[in-house]
C-alpha cells in the first residue's frame, strides 16, 4: 500500500484556499484538505521582509499521487512561487489510512 502523506500550501484569501482544497478532492488528488486560518506568515521575497496574512491547507493523499498532486497544484496556484511541502506520515490509524487510499483511488 502506497505511504500516506500530508502536504501544505497556504494562499492569500479564503477562496482560492477553498478553490484548491476543492478541485484537489473532486479529481481525487487528495481525500481531505483542511483550510486553517487566517495566520500570519513573515518571509523574505524578493529581498523584501514581508509580513502576510493568509491561509494554510492541509492536504491528504497518497504517495501514488504526489507527483500529480503537486503538478496540478503548480499550474493552479495562484502564487508565482508557491509553498508545496510534502512529507511520508510515520504514522497513521490503519481506518484512517485506509479511508485515504480508497478516496485516492
Amino acid at each position: 500500500m502506497p505511504a500516506l502523506m500530508i502536504g501544505w500550501t497556504t494562499t492569500e484569501t479564503r477562496q482560492e484556499a477553498e478553490r484548491l482544497a476543492s478541485g484537489a478532492v473532486e479529481r481525487r488528488l487528495a481525500a481531505c484538505v483542511q483550510i486553517e486560518g487566517p495566520i500570519t506568515s513573515i518571509f523574505t521575497w524578493e529581498d523584501k521582509m514581508e509580513k502576510n496574512t493568509e491561509y494554510r491547507l492541509v492536504f491528504k493523499f497518497t504517495e501514488s499521487k504526489a507527483e500529480k498532486l503537486q503538478l496540478w497544484l503548480l499550474e493552479n496556484h495562484p502564487y508565482t512561487t508557491p509553498q508545496w511541502v510534502a512529507v511520508k506520515a510515520d504514522k497513521a490509524a490503519p481506518d484512517y489510512q485506509e479511508w485515504v487510499h480508497r478516496v485516492c483511488r
